[in-house]
């Protein structure tokens, strides 16, 4: 193994913590529409979409790549400067996942490190156009291309299974889901573990102990794979029942048809190493699902919130990532308190998470309300065949029931 001094020990050790938080706070990504569906149950969806995200680290390194050669100039960046970028991403993650918002951990880390960065060496040491054309325009286009797949997708789905057996499209479907959501995490793998990978590697560079143009060592891919994997399967059930219930209710051929897009887009931005935020293209085919299915809505008061947070994460880590530079600027004292303060903010992050606790028990459970736009459309929108029916027969007792259960003679009367 390269020679590791104290400093770079403890950047390895906090970009793994990152990836730790990186793999609960998207583990909705792959699996919340396969939880809200039914299709697996909680603990069995997140520990397969672990197992897949480690499998899915050693099949790329195109995006770790961008990173540790792409976005910012590493010949003037030192390990301190990578320790600030992680705390800012660390917290902005702590954060969103707290209040149960499906914001970007890539663009946590973007933001992080462009901010550290710049209070380093300046704006020139920040690559413009590979910030702009991997990193911002695909933020931009992933959740709308993602949407429109789905929305046609869910169209076709049902279109399809029209005049088949209902239990019988529930169920395949169900097992579509399944698999895509598997690709979901494999794709997760291939695209966000990369990035701790890249960021280990920089530091690396940074600190002297591997060439400037080395690829990310084995030794740096398995153990930010595990990372991702562990925090993947304890699951960020805050963010899964926003993702899986806060948006949307979905059926399973919606849910087939939001993680069959998420993973299209997801695979195909990895193998060209775009730095995609795997948040923004699973939120996209959510919403896109849940608008192609007749009679299905989005809650806009959920989605608005979790687009001003999309917007506040770059600027936001950045800001974070810049301030803890400036104070480890001051020597080991100031690293050293900023690494006091990430300590601390996420202790407290934890304690106030704990007054209302949300886990595999009651993820599928939601308080949110429809809003006055969700609420106006359901009610102009005509209820799917069959539903009156259903509604109908329900109330209506069977024969065999009336004869054992005849009605009192009062009502009778």
């Amino acid at each position: 193994m390269e020679h590791i001094t104290l400093l770079l020990g403890i950047v390895i050790v906090t970009a793994l913590v990152f990836d730790f938080t990186n793999g609960f706070h998207d583990t909705a990504n792959a699996m919340a529409t396969t939880i809200s569906t039914g299709a697996l149950k909680p603990k069995v969806a997140v520990a397969m979409s672990a197992v897949l995200n480690l499998v899915g680290a050693f099949l790329s390194v195109e995006v770790a790549n961008t990173i540790s050669k792409g976005l910012v100039d590493e010949s003037g960046i030192q390990p301190e400067v990578i320790f600030a970028a992680l705390v800012g991403a660390i917290l902005w993650n702590l954060l969103t996942w707290l209040v149960g918002l499906p914001s970007s951990s890539s663009h946590a880390l973007m933001g992080g490190l462009v901010g550290a960065t710049i209070a380093s060496a300046g704006t020139g040491a920040v690559h413009g156009d590979v910030l702009v054309g991997k990193v911002l325009l695909p933020a931009v286009a992933a959740p709308i291309v993602a949407g429109i797949a789905a929305m046609l997708a869910t169209r076709l789905s049902y279109r399809l299974s029209k005049n088949a057996d209902t239990k019988a499209t529930a169920k395949g479907y169900r097992a579509g889901q399944i698999a895509s959501a598997g690709l979901v995490s494999l794709a997760h793998g291939t695209n966000d573990a990369q990035k701790t990978m890249g960021i280990i590697t920089l530091a690396l560079i940074a600190g002297g102990a591997i060439a400037p143009d080395a690829d990310p060592p084995v030794w740096v891919i398995l153990s930010a794979g595990l990372a991702i994997a562990l925090g993947t399967y304890l699951g960020g059930w805050r963010i899964i029942r926003t993702m899986g219930k806060g948006l949307t209710d979905l059926q399973p051929q919606q849910g087939f048809a939001a993680q069959t897009s998420a993973a299209t887009v997801i695979l195909a931005s990895s193998h060209i190493g775009f730095s995609l935020s795997t948040t923004h293209s699973v939120s996209g085919s959510v919403m896109g699902a849940g608008l192609g299915r007749k009679g299905g809505v989005v809650r806009w008061s959920t989605a608005t919130r979790m687009f001003v947070a999309w917007g506040l994460t770059l600027p936001a880590a950045a800001l974070v990532g810049a301030g803890a530079e400036w104070v480890t600027g001051l020597g080991d004292w100031g690293t050293a308190l900023v690494a006091v303060f990430l300590v601390a903010s996420s202790a407290a992050i934890w304690r106030i998470s704990r007054r209302e606790v949300v886990d595999a028990t009651n993820v599928n459970e939601t308080e949110e309300p429809a809003g006055v736009v969700t609420t106006a459309i359901a009610a102009v929108t005509p209820p799917p065949a069959g539903s009156i029916t259903d509604d109908l027969t329900a109330t209506i007792p069977a024969p065999a029931e009336t004869a054992a259960n005849p009605p009192a003679p009062s009502a009778m009367a």
